[in-house]
């Protein structure tokens, strides 16, 4: 061994549980994709009046299925496409907020200024897009609301005007993602959030 060259520490068998290792042999992706270690909860609910008009923070609403929320600007008019826009609602993590206000040296960020319209704690949202074609995933909010993710919500030019220089590439990739609405209903902050396979 030279010098200036680090021991390595010898390699150690782990004792992996039988059980354990059977059960990791026999989980295929169809499976990994429907096992979630527990329900995340509705944090927040916004409704964008208009374009340019500030977002309202609401303690419910009602969603409208191949709409969106009912006084949402994104649900005020029929779309041409079946089963609706793929911009229905728009969904963000809660637990990206405290990386975005780190991220643009700021003490908090106020998720209204991000006008999406549902924000979401303790469930990795991206998790609830299939990665299989034959396999639909829906996103459950409470006991009506079903939605299905249609992908990224990518920020726009002007999170550089609310947030300041920086805020566009700080949200990218975090911006959040678009859902369709499947099954429609009521929906309120404090709602259990989970993924069931259709």
């Amino acid at each position: 061994m030279g010098p200036g060259c680090a021991r390595r520490a010898p390699l150690v068998a782990v004792d992996v549980p039988l059980a354990v290792s059977r059960y990791a042999r026999r989980m295929d992706m169809r499976t990994l994709l429907q096992t979630y270690s527990g329900d995340g909860v509705l944090d927040g609910i916004y409704l964008r009046p208009a374009r340019g008009k500030p977002a309202v923070a609401m303690t419910a609403a009602r969603a409208v299925a191949g709409r969106g929320l009912e006084g949402d600007r994104a649900a005020a008019s029929a779309s041409r496409l079946a089963g609706g826009s793929k911009r229905q609602v728009t969904l963000f993590q809660a637990e990206h907020l405290p990386l975005l206000a780190t991220w643009l040296r700021r003490d908090s960020i106020d998720p209204a200024v991000l006008r999406r319209n549902l924000v979401v704690r303790g469930l990795n949202l991206l998790s609830a897009r299939s990665l299989l074609r034959d396999l639909r995933l829906v996103l459950r909010i409470g006991e009506e609301v079903g939605l299905e993710l249609s992908g990224p919500c990518d920020p726009c030019s002007k999170m550089e005007f609310e947030l300041g220089a920086g805020a566009y590439n700080a949200l990218r990739g975090h911006g959040g993602v678009t859902a369709r609405v499947v099954s429609g209903g009521e929906l309120r902050v404090g709602d259990r959030v989970w993924v069931e396979a259709t």
